[in-house]
């Protein structure tokens, strides 16, 4: 099909359906002497879920119209985004990510030959990209870096420097994949930015940019990998589809962040040409629309029902979906799932009643030690209680602004001196409760053995850890803490009960290990015991 097609015709299968081209005359002026290079990366985090249809489907665009695409699996900017993806999970995401993209294409008819497929480790590391990154971070300032990843890179207090890398790292990749353009989502349209700023600076060419729009989720924002209700998984049944479609926003004549029909301007008209309302002969029966334009014309004119539409769309994703779903019903890619994306605990939180305090806590909600809002914390000042001998009480940097006031039983085990300016855990999202008299607020987490009350120990961070350090179960990592535990729920005392000290004297929760990003949590010396 490309060798029929003229310059202009390439051009505007290229860019149809695109928010925003930068570079244009760039794109036309290669278009009119040989085929675009164009990549398109993906970090290799969260689970693909069904709004990646979208990219894909301007990948068939891309292929149609002549392009040599690549498809980057960006495994080392999954590490330096907040450790999204642990270092020990990446391979498996990547071969993850590998298979299901792959499935996904075959599903839209995307013939795999004509494309490349790249992980980022297999050049990132090279001493050339290496060095290069090393001149690239001489030139930009925090302030660009920062800017740059603003919407792409997780944004938290205290940001890592790892974060602050990431964009200077996928401007490179432009110049070692040896592109004309780089596509994206609008979301990264400063990172495209910062490279056509930096990369002639250090002598490389300009590239040109292709921009997505954010396809709206099912709950009306950004369809997001970590908001479960907001997307519907590759992986997720005709059941769970029928369920997650139900539930989502789709108000009768609203056309703005409507996730359903944006699904079917970006990715079925463009896969189909075409799309088809199913509905009963009452209602008049099925009607096949050949412009996008007039199936949002009728849904906001109220001629199109929102539950014929999303039974409809029901049916066309199903059949996108159905491939996938077999090649993953394989065993050795069931296992590589397991194994990529550890199944989270299914227990669910107990008792009848009461409302969840803050992020979480719910009837239905997992019961799953990412609720634990655990950091490290350094001790700055340690006094007795001025009502209890056997109390002590804590002044401790947990990261934030002023330091927790802490009451802890530590007096018959540790002396004073033995805890000023300790690294220590804290537990910072229980409900504060009064201790003879003074607020504790936060619990201070160390190990003991079962029937020795006098064997009681702090828990060590890793050295070099700073206040304020995430500890996190590994296979856990991404999920968000509660912003208050529920007592009520009683989910600190369930998950405690599975907290243990390994006989390596490391800290793990049901054989896994309790993490900072710069190591295990351990204890000196109380193997096998209990964390409280």
């Amino acid at each position: 099909m490309a060798d029929q097609l003229s310059p202009d015709e390439k051009f505007d299968l290229i860019t149809r359906n695109l928010q925003e081209v930068l570079g244009e005359e760039k794109l036309k002026q290669v278009l009119q002497e040989r085929e675009l290079k164009v990549y398109w990366g993906t970090a290799t985090t969260g689970k693909p879920h069904v709004a990646y249809f979208v990219p894909m489907s301007k990948i068939a665009d891309f292929l149609k119209a002549g392009c040599e695409v690549t498809i980057l699996f960006a495994d080392l900017h999954a590490y330096l985004d907040n450790m999204k993806a642990p270092w020990e999970l990446l391979e498996l995401r990547v071969k993850y990510y590998e298979q299901v993209i792959k499935a996904m294409l075959e599903s839209i008819g995307v013939p795999l030959e004509k494309l490349k497929f790249v992980k980022g480790t297999d050049y990132q590391l090279s001493r050339e990209y290496t060095l290069d990154v090393y001149r690239l971070s001489s030139m930009v300032t925090e302030h660009d870096a920062k800017k740059a990843g603003a919407e792409v890179v997780k944004q938290v207090e205290h940001p890592l420097l790892s974060g602050l890398l990431y964009p200077g790292l996928q401007a490179l990749d432009e110049e070692y994949l040896k592109v004309d353009a780089q596509f994206g989502g609008v979301d990264q349209r400063k990172i495209f930015t910062l490279a056509e700023k930096y990369l002639p600076s250090l002598g490389y060419a300009k590239r040109a940019h292709l921009m997505n729009p954010m396809v709206p989720g099912l709950t009306g924002a950004k369809m997001s990998s970590s908001e479960e209700e907001s997307k519907i998984d590759l992986l997720d049944s005709r059941e769970d589809v029928k369920k997650k479609l139900k539930k989502a926003f789709c108000e009768p004549g609203n056309i703005q962040n409507n996730g359903v029909l944006s699904f079917v301007k970006y990715v079925l008209f463009p896969l189909h040409g075409d799309f088809c309302i199913k509905r009963d002969p009452k209602w008049g029966g099925d009607k096949i629309y050949t412009v996008f334009e007039d199936v949002e014309k009728d849904f906001a004119e109220e001629m199109i029902h929102p539950g014929d539409l999303k039974a409809s769309v029901e049916v066309a994703l199903n059949q996108l979906l159905e491939p996938i779903r077999k090649k993953f019903a394989l065993p050795e890619l069931r296992k590589l799932t397991n194994l990529a994306y550890p199944d989270p605990s299914k227990t669910k939180a107990g008792g009848k009643g009461g409302k969840a305090g803050g992020g979480g806590g719910g009837e239905d909600d997992e019961l799953v030690p990412s609720r634990l809002d655990i950091r490290v914390g350094k001790i700055i000042s340690v006094e007795k209680h001025p009502d209890a001998d056997s109390l002590y009480l804590e002044k401790i940097d947990v990261g934030e602004a002023e330091p927790r006031t802490v009451v802890s039983g530590l007096v018959a085990y540790i002396s004073q001196e033995d805890l000023q300016d300790r690294m220590v855990l804290m537990l910072c999202n229980l409900k504060p409760q009064k201790m003879r008299g003074i607020e504790s607020q936060a619990m201070l987490l160390c190990a003991s053995i079962e029937g020795d009350p006098r064997r009681v120990e702090p828990l060590d961070p890793p050295e070099g850890s700073s206040a304020g350090d995430r500890v996190f179960v590994e296979g856990y990592e991404s999920g968000k803490p509660d912003d208050r535990l529920n007592p009520k729920k009683k989910v600190w005392e369930k998950l405690q009960v599975d907290l243990k000290i390994s006989d390596e004297c490391v800290a793990q929760w049901k054989d896994k290990q309790l993490m900072t990003k710069l190591g295990q949590i351990t204890c000196k010396t109380l193997k096998g015991g209990n964390i409280s």
